[in-house]
This record gives C-alpha cells, sequence and structure tokens, in this order.
C-alpha cells in the first residue's frame, strides 16, 4: 500500500507529492487514515520563511484521522483501538523542566514534536500533510462518538490555542464569563472560535476587528454572535477606538483577543482597552518584525497582558468537551471549511495565504 504526502522542500518552494511506502505501526504507536487536516497559520509562516524548518520535511499538525493499526493491548492503556477517530497532537513536552513541574507543559523549555521525523526512515509518514499518519499513542485523542471529525478539524489547532489562552486568563483571576463586552482581532479561524467561545460562555457584546472587508466572513462571524465587525480598510485603528469607547460608556473594552498576527494590531488592542483590561495575545506567532507602542498606556491603564503560546493536550481535550457543550455551533463551523486533495497542496496554500477560505483542510483524494 502507497499513500501520498505533501514534503515541504524550504521557503517558497513549492511542495513536492510524494508517494511512501505504508508499513506497519512501530510499538508505541497508532497509524491513522487522513480524514482532514487543517493548514495553520504556523505552516504558512514556515513556508513563508517567516518560521524556520529543516527541509525535505512532512510539516502539518492538525491531523485528524481513523485508526487503522495499533497494538490491542497498548492501544487499550489509552483507550484507543481500531476504528477510532482521533486528533494527533505533536507536542511533547519534557515533564521535567520548571514549567512541566508546574502545571505548564504547553510551554516546555524543551519541547519536542511528533512529526519531526527523517522522512527517509520507516515509518517516513510523521507529519500531518499525508493520507496516512503515524503518531504514539500518547498524543492520539479520542474524538468523542457523535462529533463529526471534520467539523472537528476546522479548529483542531485554533479551538486549544485559543482555549489555552482562555486557561491561562483564568489562572491570572480573570472571571470570563463576567465580561461585559470583547473584542477579537482578526476573523481567521483563531479569531473566528475566539469570538464563537466568547459569546458562548456568555460575554454580552463582542466586537471583531480585520484588515478589509470580507462579506463571507463578516456573515460566519454575526451568525456567531459578534456585534459588530470594523475593517481597518474603512476606518482607521483610531476611529475604531474611538467608537469602542463610545459603545462601552466612555471605558473600552473589558478584554482584548489578538488573533490576526499583525504587529501592529499589538499598539491597536492597546488602545481599545479598558483601564484593567486584559489583553490575551496569542497571534503573533511569526517573526514578522517589530512596532512602536506607547508603553506608559500599560501602566496609566494598569493592563494585564498574557501571552499564550502552544497548547497542551487537556486543552484538546477542553475543546472536544466544548463541541460537545454545543451542538448548536457544528452547522456553522462545518460550513468554514474548505477542502483539498493532498496532491493539491500548492493550490490549497495559496487559496489560504490569500485569506480565501475561513478554514483549509486537506483530504484524501
Amino acid at each position: 500500500m502507497k499513500a501520498k504526502a505533501a514534503v515541504y522542500v524550504g521557503a517558497n518552494k513549492p511542495f513536492e507529492v510524494r508517494e511512501f511506502d505504508v508499513v506497519e505501526p512501530p510499538a508505541g504507536y497508532g497509524r491513522s487514515q487522513l480524514i482532514a487536516s487543517g493548514v495553520c497559520g504556523t505552516d504558512l509562516h514556515i513556508h513563508n520563511g517567516k518560521l524556520d524548518e529543516a527541509a525535505p520535511a512532512i510539516i502539518g499538525h492538525e491531523f485528524i484521522g481513523k485508526l487503522d493499526a495499533l497494538d490491542p493491548a497498548e492501544g487499550e492503556k489509552y483507550g484507543l483501538k481500531v476504528g477510532d477517530n482521533v486528533i494527533a497532537d505533536i507536542a511533547v513536552p519534557c515533564g521535567e523542566c520548571l514549567l512541566c513541574r508546574t502545571g505548564d507543559d504547553a510551554n516546555c523549555v524543551n519541547m519536542g514534536v511528533t512529526n519531526g521525523g527523517d522522512i527517509s526512515e520507516s515509518p517516513y509518514l510523521w507529519g500531518g500533510y499525508a493520507e496516512v499518519n503515524f503518531t504514539p499513542l500518547t498524543n492520539l485523542i479520542k474524538i468523542p462518538d457523535g462529533l463529526d471529525p471534520t467539523t472537528v478539524s476546522v479548529f483542531a489547532c485554533p479551538g486549544p490555542t485559543g482555549m489555552h489562552s482562555f486557561a491561562l486568563a483564568r489562572r491570572a483571576g480573570v472571571e470570563l464569563e463576567e465580561l461585559e463586552s470583547a473584542v477579537v482581532q482578526g476573523l481567521g479561524p483563531v479569531g473566528m472560535f475566539a469570538l464563537m467561545y466568547l459569546k458562548a460562555i456568555g460575554v454580552k457584546r463582542v466586537f471583531a476587528v480585520t484588515s478589509g472587508k470580507n462579506e463571507e466572513r463578516d456573515k460566519i462571524a454575526y451568525r456567531l454572535g459578534a456585534e459588530r465587525v470594523f475593517a481597518l480598510s474603512r476606518q482607521s485603528a483610531d476611529e475604531i477606538a474611538d467608537v469602542l469607547c463610545a459603545e462601552t460608556g466612555g471605558l473600552g473594552v473589558d478584554l482584548a483577543f489578538e488573533a490576526s498576527g499583525a504587529p501592529a494590531a499589538v499598539a491597536q488592542g492597546i488602545d481599545m482597552l479598558r483601564c484593567r483590561g486584559v489583553y490575551l495575545v496569542p497571534g503573533q506567532y511569526s517573526m514578522s518584525g517589530g512596532v512602536s507602542i506607547q508603553p506608559q498606556a500599560i501602566t496609566f491603564k494598569a493592563l494585564h497582558i498574557i501571552g499564550s503560546s502552544q497548547y497542551s493536550i487537556c486543552d484538546v481535550r477542553a475543546y472536544l468537551e466544548f463541541l460537545v457543550q454545543h451542538p448548536e455551533l457544528h452547522e456553522v463551523i462545518r460550513g468554514m471549511a474548505v477542502s483539498y486533495p493532498v496532491s493539491d497542496v500548492n493550490r490549497a496554500f495559496d487559496d489560504a495565504g490569500a485569506g480565501r477560505n475561513v478554514k483549509t483542510v486537506l483530504v484524501k483524494g
């Protein structure tokens, strides 16, 4: 049996679609057949050279698949069996550093990954952009029965990314359910999830800010509960901050969630917040340059700024539980996915990079 994979061969170079032999899983591993594997902003940053990655490699870290081979006795230890739909989580924290020992293994300083294996060595198919995937059983999370795996794939990384940000806020004493207002910067997958989550937990007024007007994304944002969507192509950042201040009784919003990845968004978010506001910043995940800010605003407003990068397996489970609890959202979530066969990876990346889709996923075919 053979399987296709999209091989990353260097920054700004087209992916090469290659075929690999499909072998039996090594001890401690599960083999899964691709259902859907999302194109993440991180992968776009790798492809355009804003994040380093050795080549050649099979990148991708949002693999959703169906288990088709594993040692049954090993699988039983982890509640896994052939036929289960699973998410493959790539993060391998060391378990020994200070952060791991104090309950924050998402920020392990010695973090390893499951998708970094040499593609010339069996079982070859380590990463997410392949029709078959091999992942340690320790890093496979079963998708609950009744959840459509393609629906799950839309936010397979953005969902846990958001959940981890919100978990850090709660650890810092932020009572999210009591917030009156919030603004989400960026309506890519991470921003859409944040908007959806904040409305679902009861935040009364959620606004969104995007770089340009996109009617299809705006429609989705309004379906998810956005009160208003602002476009920086139509209003300046200062004008938007003034409107939000007026809309919140002259204060500014309680919470801002940065999901755009644009460095300039950080200064804009600071301006939109009220005194003692909270700024969650998971979106600045590439080396995209610096930006000038007014640091006295942090002092004068007594702002609480929380960065958040990776996520833990517990955040993946929290994301799945959120989906279980909110079946009313499944239809709109599923509608965000646009699918491409693995062999069409370069068109998929072109469309994802151009923002033509909310969520781009690779599938078999």
